[in-house]
């Protein structure tokens, strides 16, 4: 009795706060206005652009699995509607974070196809994988939820620019609190611990976003970072639960997680309300700016991280 009072407690509680999150990210419409998304062919990434395409916007999904995100754009045409005519479009294109040979095709069709970019969201991410290396050479997680991203928005900076008012949302997390930037094992050459390389990922993604904005004062574009919160996504496919205790995990992911719609109003919120137009350099979580910690804000950390990734990504030699 108690197991089912509390479990009905539990739904009850989720059905009440659901609409709430449902709706607090939501903007203005987005017609006219075209949006690019990372890895959104699932979780985050996917919720974000089935809302973005519902206030009518071009959206273009950036996915590595081209299979996979053609099956998700039918899914959600199905799911919201599109209508060219009216302004909602959904658009897959190949981009692998984990190739800069890729971020390169990918940029170079953009600008090629695209008149103007409203809104780039940096979403895609890799989460506590075992060691392994990007097409570059890069460690997993620093070279896709870094060094991919960097490469990605400096490519499209011009289009941005032409296009603004115009917006870079950076995905991040608050695991970044644990992470540290060590410019003498940037690679993980030396030694490698999968939470913590996650964290400084996290970490590099905010001290981006906030030596960006500092670059791009004046120029209407507006850079900000944010975490989504605890969600229910395929991104932990890497963290191992023992088989007896996989029950328990999903109950609390469940009761107790965001689902990806609820994860992903911070990223419809930056991308499309008019309360932070002119908003940059700043760090959001469940839609509302929050602090940081000082080795998150410390900028001369961020140039030093910001000119070693130009190197890095071939920007600089």
């Amino acid at each position: 009795a108690v197991v089912v009072g509390a479990g009905l407690l539990l739904a009850a509680w989720r059905w009440l706060r659901r609409p709430a999150r449902r709706g607090r990210g939501r903007g203005g419409s987005m017609r006219g206005k075209t949006v690019i998304i990372t890895g959104a062919n699932s979780g985050l990434g996917r919720a974000a652009a089935a809302e973005l395409l519902r206030m009518r916007a071009r959206v273009i999904m950036g996915c590595r699995d081209r299979a996979r995100a053609e099956r998700a754009a039918r899914e959600i045409r199905a799911e919201v509607g599109e209508r060219a005519d009216d302004g909602g479009e959904l658009v897959v294109r190949e981009l692998d974070l984990a190739s800069l040979r890729s971020v390169r095709a990918f940029c170079h069709r953009v600008l090629q196809e695209e008149s103007r970019l409203d809104v780039l969201i940096n979403n895609a991410g890799v989460f506590q994988c075992p060691y392994m290396k990007t097409e570059d050479g890069f460690e997993m997680q620093f070279g896709v939820n870094h060094l991919g991203h960097f490469l990605l928005t400096n490519l499209l900076l011009g289009l941005l620019k032409n296009s603004a008012p115009s917006r870079i949302v950076v995905v991040s997390s608050k695991l970044y609190k644990y992470g540290e930037i060590n410019f003498e094992d940037l690679n993980s050459e030396i030694s490698y611990n999968k939470s913590f390389c996650y964290s400084r990922s996290k970490l590099a993604n905010i001290l981006f976003a906030r030596e960006l904005a500092r670059r791009l004062e004046g120029t209407g574009v507006t850079v900000n970072s944010l975490h989504p919160g605890i969600v229910r996504t395929n991104l932990g496919r890497h963290v191992n639960i023992p088989l007896l205790a996989r029950p328990l995990f999903n109950f609390v992911s469940w009761a107790f997680f965001k689902t990806p719609l609820e994860g992903a109003q911070t990223s419809i919120y930056l991308a499309s309300s008019p309360d932070v137009e002119g908003v940059t350099g700043k760090y959001f979580g469940d839609c509302k700016e929050e602090e940081l910690l000082p080795k998150a804000m410390d900028d001369l950390v961020a140039r030093k991280l910001w000119d070693i990734s130009e190197v890095m990504v071939g920007l600089l030699k």
